[in-house]
Parts: structure tokens; C-alpha cells; sequence
């Protein structure tokens, strides 16, 4: 799934990229890298069958984080609420989509190109848990999810902001090669429960406390969400609809950069390429 891909992202956002190979070539591994999280769906399928409904260990007193000041949670609510508007907004709005891939199982990942030619991708599909069951393992347990999520290394919450609003800070697993480095993410995660189903939104933030770190490139995502829905035949089964949004041109920029002082990075040598 992952090459087919990578070459329709290539050929619809940069066209350009076509005649310029060692370019094209940096393309494909920044964007691949994104959607490598899409090629593992199924992995991940798997991963969240096994952990639904595992035991939750409440975190110990040692390790909550401190409150934050009214005004920093005024800040954080504000930023959450508005990311998810905005991923929402994105869902709802029908027209550009086009479909990428069907698979035999019903997931279906779309594309769509808004506006600064950048491209987001949305997942439906459909999960053999509970709403209440995919809220706990993907909100609630958020730090336990490098346990089932191979592309994640680690995510640590490091302000809870009220029931709905947490600041995380996430790692990414090494990708073979490790052309852009390992990446992290800085971001706000709100979460909103409703008769209709629930609602995860998130978006880059930014913490004084917690600048960009050494051997990291400091990545920023979003607006994006999560809406988890039951199905009326079968409420033990959700509808999980995802939509990520990645600004691929500061990584391909980045990339680039590096790619001017290391023409010939191992993971073309790697790739055959």
C-alpha cells in the first residue's frame, strides 16, 4: 500500500517533482513517513482489539502533573476546542475528496488538497470495540499507547488542563534510514463526549518550558481529530472516521536542507534508489 501511495501524493502535490529525481526521491521519504502510520492500520486493528477493555492502572500521585494556571487552561481549552472546529469542518465539508484506497475489509482512506496545496487524508472504518471503550484506550491510556502504536515511541501528558484538555509531548518511533530524524510533537488533545458519539481533536502547541529538543526535528500536526461513533446494528462496534492533516511542505523544506549537505543519504542506498 505504502509505494502506491507515496507516488499518487507525489504526482498530485508536486507535480513539479516529476522531472527531478533526487527531489522526488526526498519527496517519497518525507511523506512516506507519514503515511507509513496509514500502511500499519492493520497492524494497529489488531493491537486495539488486544488492549480494549485491559486493565487501567490510575497513575500515582508521584506522577501528576501539576495544575495549570487558570489562564493557561483558558488557553489550552480555547486552542483544543478551536483545532477540533476546524478538523470538523474539514470532515464535513464533501467536496474534493477522492479515494485513494478501498480495502477488503471496508476501511477506505480518501485525500484532499485544501488550501496551500497541502493534502490531508481521512480514514473510515470500522472497530470491534465500544465508544466508551476506544475513548478510554485513545484518550484516557494516551501514555500507554506506544504499547500497541508502532509508530510511536513514546507520549508522555505533561499538563492536564480539566477532564477534556491535555498537553502532550509525543516521540515517534526511528524509521529505517532516518532520513528527516526522529520526530517530536508538542500538542493540545481535547476530547468531547456527546449523544452522537465522541470527539478527539489536537494541534501543534507550544510550552516555554519545553522548547525543541537536541536529535529531535520538532514537527507540527494539525488541526486533526478522531470521531468515534456506535453502530446502530451493533453497539459493541464503532465507526471510526480519522483525519490526518500534515504540513508536508516544512518537512520536504527540512529535507531538503539536509539533503544539500548529505547528497547521497543512506536510505536511498537503502531503497535501491
Amino acid at each position: 500500500m505504502l509505494p502506491a501511495v507515496v507516488k499518487l501524493c507525489c504526482g498530485i502535490s508536486y507535480p513539479h517533482l516529476r522531472s527531478m529525481a533526487g527531489l522526488q526521491r526526498t519527496a517519497v521519504a518525507v511523506i512516506g513517513q507519514e503515511i507509513t502510520n496509514l500502511q500499519r492500520w492493520k497492524q494497529i486493528r489488531q493491537h486495539v482489539k488486544a488492549h480494549v477493555g485491559s486493565k487501567y492502572n490510575e497513575p500515582k500521585s508521584e506522577d501528576m502533573k501539576p495544575a495549570p494556571s487558570k489562564e493557561d487552561q483558558l488557553f489550552y481549552v480555547q486552542q483544543g476546542q478551536e483545532a477540533m472546529r476546524t478538523a470538523l469542518n474539514m470532515l464535513e465539508d464533501k467536496e474534493g475528496w477522492k479515494v485513494e484506497i478501498t480495502e477488503t475489509n471496508g476501511d477506505v482512506i480518501c485525500s484532499k488538497v485544501i488550501s496551500g496545496a497541502r493534502k490531508v487524508f481521512r480514514l473510515e472504518a470500522v472497530l470491534e470495540a465500544s465508544v466508551d471503550e476506544l475513548y478510554d484506550l485513545l484518550f484516557v491510556r494516551v501514555e500507554e499507547m506506544h504499547q500497541w502504536n508502532p509508530s510511536i515511541q513514546q507520549i508522555k501528558v505533561l499538563k492536564h488542563v480539566g477532564p477534556e484538555t491535555i498537553v502532550t509531548h509525543e516521540v515517534s518511533a526511528e524509521t529505517a534510514g532516518n532520513m528527516i530524524g526522529q520526530r517530536d510533537f508538542l500538542s493540545v488533545r481535547h476530547s468531547c463526549k456527546q449523544k452522537s458519539g465522541v470527539y478527539l481533536g489536537g494541534a501543534a502547541t507550544q510550552l516555554e518550558s519545553f522548547p525543541p529538543q537536541a536529535g529531535f526535528v520538532r514537527a507540527e500536526d494539525g488541526p486533526t481529530c478522531i470521531v468515534i461513533q456506535a453502530l446502530d446494528e451493533d453497539r459493541r462496534k464503532s465507526r471510526f472516521t480519522w483525519l490526518l492533516n500534515m504540513d508536508v511542505k516544512r518537512e520536504l523544506k527540512r529535507c531538503l536542507e539536509t539533503s544539500v549537505s548529505n547528497p547521497v543519504p543512506a536510505w536511498q542506498k537503502e531503497a535501491g534508489l
